[in-house]
């Protein structure tokens, strides 16, 4: 059934879309750069049938992969369904199965036991082959060029735990792939997983964890040294779940723990050495990096929860001005036998979330970032409809070295989606190259692809791409050279 609710997540610019295609050298104003050679691929959650429980949030939508193939200055586009367990088995029905966001006690009997994973959140490339992940199941495994999916994958039998993150690092020293996993034993559960895997998919390194509390672990970030997890009270249960509320709820009581797991060779679960502070609201992280005995954490923290969809479990209302957040430094002395943080420092006014760095500075001392800004001072006028959550009206560079800001605003009626950093080439200096993100035309319910000079992007998008399809709004998303995956 293809007659989709009339509410927020299903309506405006959030019209499900379902839409599969290829269009080739599509139409742009200004000029691709010529040294541009790859292929951005991104994820938006797209239902492929009207909700079962006839209504739902937008987090639970099948995910669409796009991409944007960019060569010879000109730019190509493809977009095929993440083919999950879920959606085979919904498209063989026709008909949704699997019902509201993490809880299969309001899915159809005949998917008992099935992986109710949608690979919605992050299409990530690694080795030479496109995952496309959500934090509640396994990664899948796409062929980045034809887009065909091949199927979830557990890295040659190796992977004990039921979960893989949306939010892989990967070390740029070794070159390997770390990630980990949460819920790892099964739905609910505080049990996690820390992977390691090297460029062959091979999974190197398992280890098993338990987390201070079950809640929504969605990044973590890696050090040299260190795996590094912030554990934040948007905590959910099966209590929850059998009362039919949203498997999440944000507990403004519970304090926020801070693990540190050494990556070392023999280290075990028993040298994970927890910090703890008040509470507070933080999902994805910037980076972190070690200086001398001090670790440093950058990441968008909030007053309040940030997920009206997952509200207060006091029943208090949501907190739009305590939601927004600003980017800022833990800090934590390794010498100190205190279990407290060293410090939390503010580092700029701008409310900013979906934090992107130049990824080969991945876990060491780094010197740009760019964040979607919301800054409400701006006009605003959302003709059409947001295209989902606060609205990001602004791409943010933020220079951590001098503390120079720039700003670039998309206009009244239009938002963004996550940026993404490409450098120049392999050995271009940190910031050398180009920024590349979807822009959200509101009004006229289509979408164009911007492409930045990234230390230079106040004078706004060098090229304009317009997309033949709408994007809906997307998570996250990443760049592949061409050579690595064969384009």
């Amino acid at each position: 059934m293809a007659n989709y609710p009339k509410s927020m997540s299903f309506t405006g610019f959030n019209t499900p879309s379902r839409v599969e295609a290829d269009s080739l050298n599509l139409v742009h104003e200004g000029t691709i750069p010529e040294g541009l050679n790859g292929a951005f691929y991104r994820v938006q959650p797209d239902p492929q049938f009207s909700p079962r429980l006839g209504d739902d949030i937008a987090f639970n939508g099948d995910g669409m992969i796009t991409r944007f193939h960019i060569h010879d200055g000109q730019c190509d586009f493809r977009q095929r369904w993440a083919q999950t367990d879920k959606w085979k088995l919904e498209s063989a029905a026709g008909k949704a199965l699997f019902g509201a966001y993490r809880n299969p006690l309001t899915d159809d009997e005949s998917v008992a036991g099935k992986i109710r994973g949608t690979a919605n959140t992050n299409a990530w490339i690694y080795g030479g082959k496109l995952y496309a992940l959500k934090e509640d199941s396994p990664a899948l495994v796409m062929d980045p060029v034809s887009m065909q999916t091949e199927g979830y994958t557990w890295f040659n039998g190796k992977m004990t735990g039921q979960t893989f993150t949306a939010h892989p690092k990967v070390d740029p020293r070794t070159g390997n792939m770390i990630a980990f996993g949460y819920a790892s034993s099964g739905l609910c559960t505080d049990d996690c997983t820390y992977y390691e895997i090297n460029s062959d998919g091979e999974l190197i390194r398992e280890l098993w964890f338990k987390a201070p509390y079950y809640c929504m672990m969605h990044d973590f970030a890696i050090t040299e040294d260190y795996a590094l997890f912030h554990i934040v009270p948007s905590i959910g249960s099966w209590e929850r779940l059998r009362k039919g509320l949203p498997h999440f709820g944000f507990d403004t009581t519970l304090p926020v723990y801070f693990g540190m797991l050494p990556r070392r060779a023999g280290a075990t679960a028993e040298d994970i050495r927890w910090f703890i502070r008040d509470n507070c609201f933080a999902s994805h992280v910037l980076n972190a990096y070690q200086e001398g005995s001090k670790i440093h954490f950058d990441i968008p923290e909030a007053k309040n929860n940030m997920f009206p969809f997952f509200p207060d479990v006091h029943g208090a209302p949501f907190n739009g001005r305590e939601a927004m957040s600003y980017l800022t430094r833990w800090t934590f002395d390794m010498d100190s036998s205190s279990d407290s943080f060293s410090s939390v420092t503010r580092l700029t006014q701008t409310a900013a979330e979906f934090p992107r760095i130049d990824d080969r500075y991945t876990g060491l001392p780094y010197r740009y970032g760019w964040l979607l800004e919301m800054d409400m001072q701006r006009p605003v006028d959302l003709r059409g409809g947001s295209a989902g959550g606060l609205l990001m009206n602004c791409l943010f560079l933020k220079d951590m070295v001098t503390g120079a800001e720039q700003h670039w605003w998309c206009g009244p009626v239009s938002s963004l989606q996550e940026p993404c950093f490409i450098p120049r080439h392999k050995t271009a200096a940190e910031g050398d190259g180009w920024i590349i993100q979807l822009c959200n035309r509101l009004d006229e319910h289509r979408t164009d692809l911007l492409i930045f000079d990234a230390l230079d992007i106040e004078k706004g998008p060098i090229a304009t791409i317009n997309v033949p399809v709408r994007m809906r709004f997307g998570l996250h998303g990443n760049w592949a050279d061409a050579d690595t995956i064969g384009l």
